[in-house]
């Protein structure tokens, strides 16, 4: 398991001080693959104890082993390019500062393919695949994400809902089943609507997919599977085109996996779409 799963496994029994200890460490993995347990300990304002406590519940015999598998994520991810920066000195200077933004978000698509779980993305799929019903939430800038997704997902299966706003959360949450699955998309400034939400269906046994911008974020802690990537916060803009991304892996699955209800989906479509002469061509 990565370092970030067994933090996401254990946090949730970790005590407060190591909590920050956590969130610290997955903030800035690279320092702390350095830094002694004693320069960690004063950068998340603890005691050094607190940090090698932190070693023992996340199932690592000591402090030396969890630094050993922060280094290993280094070495995995140390050829993915860094996220762009976009200073305003930066841009200022450029012939070109859109061709900056298109740059940052391929940057940040190339460490989510150097990032990416296949293992969850596949988790995610079978769950989606079983299904009864899906239904599909995230509000102000995870809302287009949320309306591309629900649209597209709608298109390989029936039975898909998408939360417009908080107001009729509740209504759509009661017609759901053990069976059920809720897509939340969530990333900074992070919702207290999405996350009452994300607590209703756990509540009601809905399996939980978040898509988030980190594993301790609000949703991704409570999720029973959490895809991350990078959405550029930093910036003052969120870049919606790797949610997307991550998103389009699981319509992708879908397709490939679950391909004669796809097809028969399709072909359903193509019918209504002749009939209604919907398109003009």
């Amino acid at each position: 398991m990565s370092i970030e799963q067994l933090v996401k496994g254990e946090f949730n029994g970790l005590s407060a001080s190591q909590k920050k200890v956590a969130e610290y460490l997955l903030s800035h993995p690279d320092e702390c693959a350095l830094l002694t347990a004693k320069q960690i300990s004063r950068e998340a304002g603890v005691s050094e104890t607190t940090v090698i406590r932190l070693s023992y519940a996340l199932g690592f015999s000591n402090f030396s082993d969890m630094q050993k598998r922060l280094r290993e994520r280094i070495l995995k991810t140390n050829s993915a390019p860094q996220t762009l920066s976009l200073e305003a000195s930066e841009v200022a200077d450029e012939p070109m500062p859109l061709a900056s933004l298109i740059e940052n978000d391929i940057a940040i698509l190339q460490v989510l393919l150097q990032q990416l779980n296949p293992a969850d993305i596949w988790k995610a799929v079978d769950a989606l695949i079983e299904a009864d019903q899906v239904l599909v939430a995230g509000y102000r800038a995870s809302y287009a994400a949320a309306c591309w997704f629900s649209l597209s997902l709608g298109m390989t299966r029936g039975h898909v809902q998408l939360c417009q706003s908080a107001g009729d959360d509740y209504v759509k949450l009661a017609h759901l089943t053990e069976r059920s699955v809720a897509v939340i998309i969530s990333v900074p400034r992070y919702s207290r609507e999405i996350l009452n939400l994300a607590n209703q269906a756990k509540e009601h046994n809905v399996k939980l997919i978040a898509v988030t911008d980190r594993l301790l974020s609000p949703v991704g802690r409570i999720s029973d599977i959490t895809l991350t990537t990078d959405v550029n916060i930093d910036s003052g803009m969120v870049s919606a085109a790797s949610l997307i991304s991550v998103l389009n892996l699981l319509v992708y699955g879908i397709k490939t996996k679950d391909s004669q209800r796809f097809q028969a989906k399709q072909q359903q479509l193509e019918q209504l779409y002749a009939a209604s002469g919907i398109f003009i061509e």
